[in-house]
């Protein structure tokens, strides 16, 4: 297999039409919601509208973007879209990144060069990493897809061959949070013969988004005692609509999505407020200007739609054990948890389930824990790994 370097260059003609939509809305009432409590607030967005169709320059974001090498591939007939920043010490291994939805690969751009050169940003050369960083499939640019049926789990058999067959890697080490926390997750469970170890950003037994209400997340949160269950469900209702449509009707939402950047926006912006460790204030972890470059890409490469049923697929397909040994997961294995995103409830059930090597609870942070605090990040990454070098 053989990856082509690859540019990203939006055409004039995609962010004309941008641009025209933009200016075009109609904007809807927004009676009494100053506090956001029946979803987006209507002013804010019209701030971000303004500032998208204004002070924003996607030609700067794609300049950042494309100082990093990018490559695409095809993986059993799938594009795969990544970024690798090649080790800069005297022992690089290579570590794969994989992020969520509604992530991108440019939720990593904080950590990428620390980890790759750690000497550049004050650390360690000997902590050098090949990264890697692929857009999960259907998402940005690994599109469009050939057919469906493509998951998590899935994705971890592309992403052994992505790293095996097309860079030359019998063996690496993974990363993940969200979306990417499972594929990691699988990738130390499955394949242990390819992966020396993992680090995660969040931490449940799999599967998720299984069974007779795979859009309940408390199905999946069976370690937590009964009375916890008022918690759980308080925690649960910041996901609930989120994770119900996208499993139950993801294509029905996407005409609106796919016709609508502004639509786009609010969907994604609540999550990122409600999930992200933000208060009141979004902007306190995510800059307009990162907002709009991540609304940016799911509109303008069309892949609102294909990201969106990655949980419709998750859901549809049973994911299956490869083995029935515990812990679940062999692999050594890193665990750095953020307060705002943790279910109520124990933790100690992690110990058995994972060969656990670290184990850390940040009191700063959320759900998009490479962005909110990427320093935090780094440094668990590079602790979870320095024993395998």
């Amino acid at each position: 297999m053989v990856a082509d370097p690859f540019k990203i260059e939006i055409p004039e003609s995609r962010l004309g039409d941008l641009m025209r939509r933009l200016r075009a809305v109609n904007w809807p009432s927004d009676l009494e919601n100053e506090d956001w409590g029946y979803g987006v607030n209507g002013a804010y967005l019209r701030e971000l509208v303004d500032y998208w169709t204004g002070d924003f320059d996607w030609r700067a974001q794609e300049r950042a973007m494309n100082a990093w090498p990018h490559y695409r591939t095809r993986i059993d007939d799938h594009p795969i879209h990544f970024l690798h920043a090649k080790g800069v010490g005297p022992k690089p291994i290579p570590l794969v990144l994989t992020h969520g939805w509604p992530w991108t690969f440019w939720d990593f751009h904080e950590v990428i060069g620390p980890l790759s050169d750690p000497a550049a940003h004050g650390g360690d050369p000997a902590d050098a990493f090949d990264v890697v960083v692929p857009s999960l499939p259907g998402f940005i640019f690994s599109t469009p897809l050939p057919r469906p049926g493509q998951n998590w789990w899935r994705t971890a058999d592309l992403w052994v061959q992505l790293m095996r067959d097309v860079l030359g890697y019998e063996r690496f080490v993974a990363h993940g949070g969200d979306w990417g926390a499972l594929v990691t997750m699988q990738l130390g469970h499955a394949h242990a013969a390819s992966v020396q170890g993992i680090h995660l950003c969040n931490a449940f037994p799999m599967p998720v988004f299984d069974g007779p209400r795979p859009w309940s997340l408390s199905e999946a949160a069976s370690n937590v005692a009964a009375g916890d269950m008022e918690a759980v469900t308080q925690w649960e209702r910041r996901f609930a609509a989120h994770v119900a449509v996208h499993v139950l009707g993801s294509q029905t939402l996407a005409y609106a999505m796919h016709d609508s950047p502004v639509g786009l926006m609010a969907w994604m912006l609540e999550r990122r407020r409600s999930w992200g460790d933000c208060g009141d204030d979004v902007e306190s972890r995510f800059s307009k200007e990162f907002l709009c470059t991540t609304m940016g890409l799911f509109w303008l490469t069309d892949s609102f739609v294909s990201s969106a049923r990655y949980y419709r697929e998750a859901a549809a397909h049973q994911w299956k054990p490869s083995h029935d040994r515990m812990p679940a997961i062999e692999v050594p294995t890193g665990i750095s948890l953020f307060r705002h995103d943790l279910p109520p409830g124990p933790l100690d059930w992690s110990e058995q389930y994972y060969n656990r090597t670290l184990f850390k609870v940040h009191e700063s942070g959320g759900h998009f824990a490479a962005k909110e605090e990427p320093r935090a990040v780094i440094e668990d990454i590079r602790e979870t790994f320095r024993p395998l070098r």
